[in-house]
Order: structure tokens, then sequence, then C-alpha cells
């Protein structure tokens, strides 16, 4: 093993999980200090399961330190300059703020989100139970740590209410704050249909909702219906077999994946799930939700009359962007925040948007590679530096079905 030369870091093109050879993988037997070539070739990804040929060598950005005093919570004293405010804490909000305090150490940042805003891996969520993967760990850095480390000013459980461009401020349920530039990086949420309301169904979308889910759970096993068998979907449904659950996955079409893969691809995969605790229902029309019971039992009729009695029920069908936002700016739309291809700005001087809320000429990209190369675009653009024009690009899928995982 050659210890001499420098250690370097990889990032996988698929979900941006970064391998460094200096601590290795112990989860996946790779003892620190590891050589990325001396991996074997049908290594995958921890994260999302890609192979090693899907990595690229990573060169790390530096934050820069700020030199100007900052406050107890970490946030830099600007009473003149506006500086930059960030709409939301996933993946696109932090990679955002690491890509302007990289390149610009004393710009006043702030960061407003409606969650705790902990630093967590998305994917992670629907392969954590087979992994054992306790709650506490899902988290890889607590949002005030993040913010302290990057010297910005942070406004957890705090709802952005509306935008007004003529006098560049946003309106938040802790008061209104005044921006030069606005960056809106606060994704998408689960789609909302009459006939799953909100009390009796649980749509996965974030840290927060799956943790309590998972407490509802407990520890004991239970009958979880899946109405949605995409993406999300199935690998809810793998995740949750795998750990005991009797899980029912319904959709309407007549096969699990069927806008992704082919229909023999399919049949593999319900071959596959067999020896679980798992059935598919194809051309499942959902008519009504009911809660019945003592018990708290939910019952789902069917189009066709049929009926399941269940404990849980997760919605995960697809994924839509709030709009109230974007609204009270003016800022145009098509099917998401419409951007420039090349720059991400918007309708409006002064926002720009990343992440799974844009929409590039109506089309949605709702995946973790391009949030990185999207950020370092804006702040090219924020920071007036030389032009990084964003490319959309097709990049490997991993489905994270653990019981037959396909790459696409």
């Amino acid at each position: 093993m050659n210890t001499t030369a420098a250690w370097s870091l990889f990032i996988c093109k698929a979900c941006g999980l970064i391998y460094d050879e200096r601590k290795g993988d112990e989860d996946s037997g790779l003892p620190a200090g590891t050589r990325f070539a001396d991996i074997p070739e049908d290594w995958a990804c921890p994260l999302c399961g890609v192979t090693k040929a899907d990595f690229e060598p990573y060169v790390e950005e530096t934050v820069q330190r700020a030199r100007r005093p900052v406050t107890a919570g970490g946030a830099v004293r600007a009473k003149r300059a506006a500086g930059t405010v960030i709409v939301g804490a996933g993946r696109a909000g932090w990679q955002m703020a690491q890509a302007l305090r990289a390149q610009d150490a004393t710009m006043p940042i702030t960061l407003v989100t409606s969650c705790n805003a902990d630093v967590y891996d998305k994917p992670l969520l629907s392969v954590a139970m087979a992994r054992g993967i306790a709650l506490d760990k899902l988290p890889r850095e607590k949002g005030a740590v993040a913010a302290q480390r990057l010297n910005i000013k942070l406004l957890a459980h705090t709802e952005a209410i509306r935008i007004t461009p003529s006098s560049r401020q946003l309106r938040t349920s802790r008061g209104t704050l005044r921006y030069q530039h606005l960056v809106l990086a606060h994704g998408a949420q689960a789609r909302s249909l009459p006939q799953f309301p909100s009390a009796l169904c649980w749509r996965i979308n974030h840290l927060q909702a799956y943790a309590k889910f998972c407490r509802a759970l407990g520890d004991i096993k239970q009958r979880v219906a899946i109405v949605g068998a995409g993406l999300i979907g199935c690998e809810l449904a793998n995740d949750l077999a795998l750990a005991g659950h009797s899980v029912t996955l319904m959709d309407v079409a007549d096969r699990p994946l069927a806008a992704t893969l082919q229909a023999q691809q399919s049949q593999q995969l319900l071959d596959a799930w067999k020896a679980l605790p798992l059935t598919f229902v194809g051309g499942a029309g959902v008519k009504q939700i009911q809660a019945m019971g003592l018990r708290g039992e939910k019952h789902i009729t069917l189009e066709d009359g049929k009926t399941w009695v269940v404990d849980q029920i997760v919605l995960a069908m697809g994924l839509q962007t709030p709009n109230q936002l974007a609204a009270s700016a003016g800022l145009a739309w098509n099917n998401g925040i419409d951007v420039h291809a090349d720059t991400l700005a918007t309708s409006v001087a002064g926002i720009h948007a990343l992440g799974d809320c844009i929409a590039i000429n109506g089309q949605v990209s709702r995946y973790i590679e391009p949030i990185g190369r999207q950020a370092k675009t804006v702040a090219a653009t924020i920071l007036s530096q030389a032009s990084v024009p964003y490319a959309s690009t097709r990049v490997p899928l991993r489905i994270k079905t653990s019981s037959l995982p396909f790459t696409i």
C-alpha cells in the first residue's frame, strides 16, 4: 500500500458522496489508507450503490475564514450590507452557503429554513432500516454547528412567507430580512391529493418526517401500505420489508417502476421480493382512506371496491414544487420555478434558484449530482466572478432496492 503520496479525494457523480483515501470506508470493508486505485472494481458506493467507475477525482473547496467579528450564534456582523439570503437547508441550501463562503470570507449570509437545518444524506432515508442506522446517526452535522463553521446566520424553524422584489425584502415568521441576493433552495414536497388526508398518510421527504414515521412504527412489526411504486416507493417498501414489516405496495400501473424499468426488469424485481413480506398490487386506484377502529387502523378503499386494512400509510406519488414564494415575487413558473438554463437566474432581478424547486424549459431534475454544480454557477454570478455556465448532464441513477438493485 502506497503511504507516501498525498491522500486524494473522489466524489460519486450520482449522489455526491466523497471517498477520502486517508479515512477509507470501514462500513464497506475499506480500511483507512486504502487508495482508490486499490479498491476492487465491483465495489459500490455505500450511499447510493453505483460502481467505482462512477467516481471522479475531487478537489475540496477550502472555506475562507471571516476576518470580521461574529455573533455568538455565528452570524456575520453586517448592519449596512444586506448580503445573501438563502431559503432552504437541504443539500441545495447548504451547498449554496458553502460555495459562497469558499470564495468570500466576509459576505453576510443568512439561511432561513422551516426545519432544524441538520445536515444529512437524503438517500439514506430509504435504506436506513435495513442497514440498522439509528435515527441519531443520520445527521452528519448539526445545523448550528454547520452555521458556525461557515460563519453564517441561521434562522431555523422559520417560515419564509413573502418576497417583495421592489424593496428586496423577505418576510419571515421571525421578521423581515433585507437581501442583495436571494437564493431559493426550498426543494419540493410530496404531492398532495384530496383522497389522501394529511392526518392519515405519511409523506416522507425529509429527515424530520422520516423520524416521526420511525417513532410511530416503534419496535412493533406493522402493516404498512405504500401508495406509489416509483423510485422512492419501491426503495421504502424494500427497506421496510427487510426490517420485518408487512408491506403492501400499490400503484395505478400494473408493475413497479413502470416509468423507469423495462417490463422484464420489473418482473425480476417482483421475483426478488417473493422472499419478503411484500405484496405488490397493480392497477390500484385509491378512492378513499378512512381511520376506523380503536387501534387507529386505516381502511384503504380502491376504485374497484377492494379494501385493505393497514396500520400506516405512506404516500409516495411524486413531488411538486410549492409556489407560494414564487407567486409572491411574480417569478415565472413552468412546472417549477423557471430559471435560465445557463445562469439559474429567475425572471426577477436579484433572485436565483437551484435544486428540486427549479425547472429548466419545464423539465425538473430532482437528483443530487447537479446541486453542487448549480451552487457554483449561482455563486459566480452573485460574487461577480467569471461566468460558470450550468449544463444539464445525464448521470447514473441507482435504484436502491437492495433485494435487486438497478443502475440506469
